[in-house]
C-alpha cells in the first residue's frame, strides 16, 4: 500500500533563516515557524497550545527565504518530515524530525509588491525541480 509523507502548515517563523552551503556549494536554509491550536474542553474552556517546528529549505527556495523571510512573519509550506541523526560530542546518537519545505506562499500583509508575488510564482514553478533532502549524502551542513 502507498503511503504519504506531506506536511502544510500555517504560521509566524520564530528566528530569521539561517543560510549555509554544503560541502558542495549547496544552499540550505533552516529556521523554526511557530504554529497555533485552540480547542474547547467539555467545559467550555478555551484552551491553546502553540508547537514549534524545525523547517530546512534547499537550492533557490532557501535564498528565497534567506532574502524575504524575516522572525514574526506569517508563511504558508508544503513539504515532508525527515528525521536525521547524528552522534554528540560526547559520543550520543541524537535524533531530528525536521520539515523539508518543498513550496511556500508569504502571507503576511506587507507582502503584495511586484518583486515578493513574482518570488512566489518562482518557488511554485520550481518546487518540483528542488533536490531530495541529503542528496549532498555525508556532508553535514548542520
Amino acid at each position: 500500500m502507498r503511503s504519504i509523507n506531506k506536511v502544510i502548515l500555517v504560521g509566524n517563523l520564530t528566528r530569521d533563516p539561517e543560510l549555509k552551503q554544503t560541502q558542495s556549494g549547496q544552499p540550505v536554509a533552516t529556521f523554526g515557524i511557530a504554529t497555533n491550536r485552540e480547542w474547547a474542553t467539555k467545559d467550555n474552556d478555551r484552551k491553546k497550545s502553540t508547537e514549534f517546528h524545525e523547517v530546512v529549505a534547499w537550492a533557490r527556495l532557501a535564498e528565497i527565504c534567506a532574502e524575504y523571510l524575516r522572525k514574526g512573519k506569517l508563511i504558508y509550506i508544503e513539504g515532508y518530515l525527515k528525521t536525521r541523526s547524528w552522534e554528540a560530542e560526547n559520543g550520543e546518537k541524537r535524533f531530528r524530525t525536521e520539515i523539508v519545505m518543498q513550496d511556500m506562499i508569504m502571507l503576511d500583509k506587507r507582502a503584495g509588491s511586484p518583486e515578493e508575488k513574482a518570488i512566489i510564482d518562482v518557488v511554485s514553478e520550481n518546487s518540483s525541480d528542488l533536490p531530495v533532502y541529503g542528496d549532498d549524502e555525508g556532508e553535514n551542513v548542520f
